[in-house]
């Protein structure tokens, strides 16, 4: 970054800002306004909303990260239509991504950071908002505001909303069913106005599913949450509760054009216990997530003045479970000569320490066997041939396997406080807006690892609850200050902003075991600049707008979990975009055109020693990070919401992204990785586009949708291809309050996601794909009362 650019940039901002009081203060009446003018509304930057036909197209039974996958340059891939297994899940913006091994997109809770989205620790917003509850979804691709609060942003921002309680006291009653033994209650208590001032609502819901491809996994979630609204005089209150509890058994990737093409509908994960460690790996049941969490704010909105607003906020998050394996061995850990593997036998716990081999097969004394020097068979799977260690067929006949269930526990714990003004006055008679704030956050991440002996490795995955071996364990401490700055100035038709922003970021790790030395790194952002335009042109109803912002993703914990890692060469990941658009609204239409470029710069890539070859179960300590290279992209977002007539509306958007990776100027460092400069980033589509109808009536209503979703790369080296394909999904319902009004409240309606039952790759990370979910129909029916 041009840190003379940005000091300048920065000093210009803070002039603007103190010329904005001291011509405040000269200008008669400034501080008596009689009406007040909302700037902003008009964006700088673009963004876009949930429709209300967005969320029909998608069942209660649905994970609320669905809602944005038809707005423009948004494409959502999860393993099965329902959202189980966050796992598999992948939300891609413009060429940022949030998925398995990529945290890029930032995601707030009613304006309340999630905490990140990482698997290890991290939570999507499935995880705090049930689908009944949501008000709206709101996905800035691009520059998005200033005051969003998220150290991950690389590239866009979505602000999951809460619906706000209603004035009128009901109880709603959702039931819903599907495919793959889904279903889902949902219970909701509004209790209108009391205490002439206050109004709240209560929910639960309960649902689960099966897997689509074995139908084997259990999968189940409980959700609780609250809201409670109080308005005063002078401004609101707002108080948000969400208890969730989920288990998941996951769906794996595939790793070959060929294994796709000839399986597309299985990912070879086993529904059944075979009895051999080597298959038994791929045990579904046995690939899980568990995860609890529990997200408590309150929020404070107040009219301080007539031209002063301030808005503050304090909350709390804990994140608690964990992530399951089931290694096809158990390791040696402690040196028990002729005795017998402690391991396999039972006795004290192994805190810290490395392995001193593997066990594959005991015998009845618990004494760990070697394999016959001659026998050459293997077990075969999808990760190809084991060798001969993993055959019981290479062993004496009374041989006995061994085998491990791995959890990595994640425990996560966040404290937060926000604070926001804003002040509208007058320069030289044009009206003007000050905005700015403050966020910080103190957040602990706990993790360990532990490997418990399967109790009959010939029988079933149940496993001993005491562990033979603590690997590691390790708590990151963190804390993070964010301050910003903007002025918004409106000169006739035209409104110029000028922001900054700053972050402070330090993370440490303390290992509990004192396997390696404590470690703290700082990821303190140079003052990030915005800046952005917006003419109202002479054509009614249209403007034109401009936006540039800085983005920045501090340094995570997870490189500190690589002790070998050289901290101090690393950087954090830095961004800039830039758009320039159109919008256009009338009466029955609304458009939006809009031109971005992004470019992503000291990207931090990591280098393992492990295998290519299925999982190693054993990873760490290895490896290290360090930053090299980046991203490029930018591209066309094209919208149109027509309404055709009072009962038809047509919705279509089109997405143009070229996304290319550049290369790190170090050509052993890029061969190490893969990386060819100018190639198209993994997973990135080139085109997405959406069409679809609704349609509705006294009674009833419905509609179609169908999203191409172009070609995408699945390895570096741009060798393998996932082809483009089309997935629609359609929606048919009826209101019976029409039909009789002792029938009002009750609404039935279908869903049908994938209607023509599409074989695709879906989810792509480097070197592996999820296979895309299958033709899913639900039905719900809703009772209000």
């Amino acid at each position: 970054m041009n840190t003379k650019k940005t000091g300048l940039a920065a000093a210009i901002s803070m002039a603007t800002v103190v010329a904005t009081y001291s011509l405040a203060a000269e200008e008669p009446g400034a501080t008596q306004l009689e009406e007040v003018v909302v700037l902003g509304s008009s964006s700088t930057f673009n963004s876009s909303e949930v429709s209300e036909a967005m969320r029909k197209q998608q069942s209660t039974i649905t994970s609320v990260n669905a809602l944005i996958d038809n707005l423009p340059g948004v494409s959502v891939n999860e393993g099965d239509t329902y959202g189980f297994d966050d796992w598999s899940t992948n939300i891609s913006i413009r060429g940022f991504t949030n998925s398995l091994d990529e945290q890029q997109i930032g995601t707030t809770i009613d304006g309340i950071p999630n905490g990140g989205s990482n698997y290890g620790g991290g939570s999507k917003a499935n995880r705090f908002i049930d689908p009944s509850n949501v008000a709206s979804v709101e996905v800035s691709q691009g520059t998005s505001d200033i005051a969003s609060r998220s150290h991950e942003a690389l590239g866009g921002t979505i602000d999951y909303r809460t619906d706000e309680p209603l004035d009128i006291q009901r109880s709603r009653i959702e039931l819903s069913a599907g495919e793959f033994d889904a279903q889902c209650l949902h219970y909701r208590y509004d209790t209108g106005v009391f205490a002439g001032k206050s109004k709240a609502w209560i929910s639960y819901s309960n649902q689960g599913a099966t897997d689509w491809i074995t139908q084997t996994a259990e999968n189940e979630r409980e959700h609780i949450a609250a809201k409670l609204v109080t308005s005063l005089e002078s401004g609101t209150i707002k108080t948000y509760i969400s208890y969730d509890d989920i288990q998941e058994d996951n769906y794996q990737r595939v790793y070959s054009d060929a294994q796709f093409e000839e399986y597309p509908e299985n990912d070879f994960l086993n529904g059944d216990w075979a009895g051999i460690p080597y298959i038994d790996q791929l045990y579904r049941r046995g690939w899980s997530t568990l995860r609890e969490n529990l997200l408590a704010y309150t929020q404070f909105d107040f009219d301080l003045t007539e031209s002063f607003n301030l808005q503050a906020g304090l909350y709390y998050h804990s994140n608690e479970g964990r992530g399951d394996w089931v290694p096809p061995y158990l390791v040696n850990i402690t040196n028990d000569e002729t005795d017998g593997e402690s391991e396999f036998l039972g006795g004290s716990t192994a805190y810290g320490g490395n392995q001193a081999g593997i066990i594959y097969f005991v015998d009845a004394d618990g004494n760990a066997l070697t394999y016959d020097q001659e026998c050459s068979a293997s077990v075969i799977n999808i990760y190809g041939q084991s060798g001969p260690a993993y055959n019981p067929e290479c062993y004496a006949e009374d041989t006995i396997p061994a085998m491990s269930y791995r959890h990595t526990h994640y425990e996560k714990e966040r404290t937060g406080l926000t604070l926001d003004f804003t002040y509208n006055t007058h320069i030289a008679g044009y009206e003007n807006e000050v905005r700015g704030g403050f966020w910080y956050e103190d957040s602990t991440r706990d993790e360990h690892r532990d490997w418990h002996k399967i109790t009959d490795a010939t029988q079933s995955s149940n496993y001993n609850s005491s562990p033979y071996w603590v690997q590691y364990d390790r708590s990151y401490p963190q804390d993070a200050t964010k301050w910003y700055l903007q002025d918004s100035l409106n000169i006739d038709s035209v409104t110029l902003t000028l922001g900054a922003k700053q972050f402070f970021v330090d993370v440490q790790r303390e290992d509990r075991f004192q396997d390696s030395a404590s470690a703290s790194i700082d990821s303190d952002s140079d003052i990030l600049i915005s800046a952005g335009l917006v003419w109202e042109t002479p054509v009614e109803g249209s403007e034109l707008f401009a936006g540039y912002a800085e983005n920045f993703k501090a340094i995570g914990d997870s490189v500190l979990e690589r002790p070998d890692s050289d901290l101090d060469s690393i950087n954090p990941e830095t961004s800039e975009t830039l758009e320039l658009g159109l919008r256009y609204t009338a009466d029955s239409f609304t458009a939006t055109a809009t031109y971005f470029q992004n470019d992503f710069e000291n990207r931090i890539i990591f280098l393992n020693n492990n295998t290519a070859v299925g999982n190693n179960y054993l990873i760490g300590t290895n490896g290290t990070y360090f930053n090299a290279g980046g991203i490029e992209s930018d591209g066309l977002e094209l919208l149109l919401d027509y309404s055709l007539s009072e009962s038809l509306n047509l919705y279509t958007s089109y997405t143009l992204l070229d996304s290319t990776y550049i290369g790190s100027g170090d050509a052993a460092v890029d061969e190490a990785q893969g990386i060819t400069a100018g190639n198209d980033v993994v997973g990135i589509a080139n085109q997405l586009f959406v069409i679809g109808l609704d349609w509705h009536s006294e009674m009833f209503y419905g509609g179609i949708s169908s999203k191409f979703t172009g070609d995408r790369y699945i390895d570096l080296e741009n060798s393998w291809k996932a082809d483009s394909f089309v997935v629609t999904d359609a929606y048919l319902g009826v209101n019976l309050a029409d039909m009789n009004p002792a029938l009002r409240g009750i609404n039935i309606n279908l869903v049908v996601n994938n209607l023509l039952d599409e074989d695709y790759l879906g989810t792509i990370v480097s070197g592996g794909a999820w296979i895309g979910a299958p033709r899913t129909v639900s039905f719900s029916a809703t009772v209000d009362f």
